[in-house]
């Protein structure tokens, strides 16, 4: 099958963005392009609520230049929508037609329910979470969503955002003290309004857009967290208060040497946290978690997959996904060796901790412990390493995610105290034990299929008299190169595990 790509336009308040996804010849998508513009369209507003000619023809030369964008890589379909500014726009139907005129790009205008829809979807195919809240603070609305075992129960859309509050409350980003209690009011007065907000408290409230992934990278520039990914950061309301505060009291120009805010969020960073905690405290929320997915990712999920765009397993999606994306992986082998390691797994569980934990993460790093080969056989699995923790894998934990990593190049205990170090505080010494035990077990895994060749058809596994009895009861031909390569590792083996790896060939009892 040849490379499909879709283009996702979304014309924002704060920012209009460009992605575009590519389905490659082995069926894994990826993003292979992607710009943004900031526009502040929420500004360009005249004292009629309409934009004027200016800002349309703006948009119209930045939506042609996307198309071009989307025309160099030969893009089969662009899917372009519009969000608050332009629906709150007394003048919005001229400004689509002229859009569309001059473009030749329909645009798809998005109620408030749609962006919520989709900005849910975006978000449940990226995070492994059963119930919670979800809000999308965007420049001119701000969406917030009500999830029960992962299905949208409910959603509203308040025609505010970072961009108009700003401008209503916070001029030049500066935010006193009765500025913040009258934004909080605004927002307390339309949330007041929606019952159903306050009927589930306890609940996590997962952040999409541009506010909240600003909040994290704050955030974790601030403790010098020591992993770079945002996607399901959890963040307590107890630091979010303490960093609202730090950014309040700070005048612009020391504001925007802040690490991890970017310039173009400098002045409306403050009314966005300040409208997140307030609807945060309503809600009665128990923590924070950020997404790094949201509107684009669900119009994605919703264009490619139209029929069942929701995910039931992120994580399997992903890790199939990443493993199709590195084919110089032998498959067969990889399948082989996910096979014996998991049933290896079951019958030594009883002696590791988490034993359901532990064997989804060597699942996961048994399938993926191959892919840095597509960078360089030699020394891949630091390669497997470095693409693991910096590729998309949804629904695990930053610290499940380091540790698969540890499990999935693991080399020897030495290797895994050097990431430990690394990454401090992430992992205590029970991870580097866990890692230790279960990156060993991924190493005998290999080992039973070393000749790549998938010799052993059925194996049977038992402990007895301090061994670890590996019987095949169906193989090809003598295993002698299996057998060699079980020898070579029985001493590290016992060293974490207290037995000693033994293979027996199938005529051999």
């Amino acid at each position: 099958m040849t490379e499909q790509r879709i283009g996702i336009i979304d014309i924002g308040s704060n920012s209009i963005r460009l992605v575009i996804y590519e389905r490659t010849s082995g069926g894994a998508h990826r993003v292979i392009d992607g710009s943004k513009r900031a526009a502040r369209l929420s500004d360009q507003l005249d004292d009629d609520g309409a934009f004027p000619s200016r800002t349309i023809d703006e948009l119209v030369d930045m939506i042609n230049h996307f198309r071009l964008i989307c025309a160099h890589h030969r893009t089969g379909l662009i899917r372009a929508v519009a969000t608050a500014a332009i629906r709150n726009a007394s003048n919005r139907t001229e400004v689509l037609h002229q859009i569309e005129a001059k473009t030749g790009l329909p645009i798809e205008l998005l109620s408030g329910e749609e962006e919520a829809g989709y900005g849910f979807l975006g978000m449940i195919n990226s995070m492994d979470i059963q119930n919670g809240f979800l809000i999308d603070i965007g420049g001119g609305s701000t969406e917030v969503s009500l999830f029960k075992d992962r299905t949208l129960v409910q959603a509203v859309s308040f025609p505010f955002g970072c961009v108009s509050m700003t401008r209503r409350f916070a001029k030049g980003g500066l935010l006193s003290d009765q500025q913040l209690r009258e934004l909080e009011q605004h927002v307390t007065e339309y949330v007041e309004r929606e019952d159903w907000l306050k009927t589930t408290p306890g609940l996590p409230l997962i952040g999409v857009g541009g506010t909240v992934r600003a909040l994290g990278k704050v955030h974790q520039a601030h403790i010098k967290y020591p992993f770079e990914s945002t996607n399901n950061y959890p963040i307590l309301g107890q630091s979010t208060d303490v960093l609202f505060e730090l950014l309040r009291k700070e005048p612009l120009d020391k504001r925007s040497k802040m690490p991890g805010l970017s310039k173009d969020r400098v002045d409306i960073i403050v009314p966005g946290i300040a409208i997140l905690r307030t609807i945060y405290r309503l809600i009665g929320s128990s923590h924070y978690i950020v997404c790094a997915a949201g509107l684009r990712d669900g119009l994605f999920y919703a264009t490619r997959f139209p029929e069942r765009p929701r995910l039931d397993d992120v994580l399997t999606y992903s890790v199939n996904n990443l493993a199709a994306l590195h084919p110089e992986a032998p498959m067969q082998h990889t399948s082989q060796v996910n096979r014996i390691v998991l049933s290896l797994m079951d019958t030594l569980q009883s002696q590791v901790r988490n034993p359901g934990q532990a064997r989804q993460l060597i699942d996961v790093a048994s399938i993926l412990h191959r892919i840095g080969a597509s960078i360089d056989y030699y020394d891949y699995r630091k390669h497997t390493f470095y693409l693991m923790i910096n590729s998309h894998i949804n629904g695990l934990s930053h610290v499940e995610l380091l540790v698969c990593a540890a499990i999935a190049s693991f080399k020897g205990k030495n290797r895994v105290k050097q990431i430990a170090a690394a990454y401090k505080p992430m992992l205590s010494e029970e991870d580097v034990n866990d890692v230790c035990k279960l990156g060993t077990l991924l190493q005998l895994a290999i080992a039973l299929d070393r000749s790549e060749t998938q010799a052993i058809g059925k194996l049977h596994i038992e402990i007895a008299g301090g061994k670890l009895h590996l019987r095949a009861i169906r193989a090809d031909g003598m295993l002698s190169v299996e057998r060699k390569e079980v020898d070579a590792l029985a001493g590290d083996f016992k060293k974490v595990w207290g037995l000693i790896p033994v293979l027996h060939s199938p005529d051999h009892r």
